[in-house]
């Protein structure tokens, strides 16, 4: 007979929020992407390969997460995190970076062994 072993995270796997300035720019722009029924749209982060490291982070909206996909909850704030991705995300902090020039969502991932130059792409 065999036996299944059922392997649950004890710790989420991303900061959902991470910083304030990213929980406040989650909460601004939920507001702005709710469904044709009004129900809530999440915000999905995963991996995808791609760029001179071979990593790159996606942002996707989608109304509710796949089977095996993780909920992360932060201050108000619900993320969803691929299943693919979870393993490379293990441990990540999301933030927001606002400049004269770009605002964009920052993670700070302790796995990321590399990163190319411009920075758009990450080795784990």
């Amino acid at each position: 007979m065999r036996a299944s072993l059922l392997l649950r995270m004890s710790k989420a796997a991303v900061s959902a929020g991470g910083t304030p300035k990213a929980v406040e720019r989650l909460k601004e722009l939920s507001k702005k992407m709710p469904t044709e029924d009004g129900k809530p749209r999440y915000l999905k982060i995963g991996i995808q390969g791609k760029g001179c490291s071979g990593n790159a982070y996606t942002l996707n909206w989608v109304e509710s997460p796949k089977k095996f996909d993780e909920r992360v909850e932060q201050d108000g704030v619900t993320v969803i995190i691929d299943s693919k991705a979870l393993i490379t995300l293990l441990g990540t902090e999301m933030d927001y970076f606002e400049g004269k020039l770009a605002s964009q969502f920052v993670f700070n991932n302790p796995n990321v062994k590399g990163a190319c130059g411009c920075g758009e792409s990450f080795l784990v």
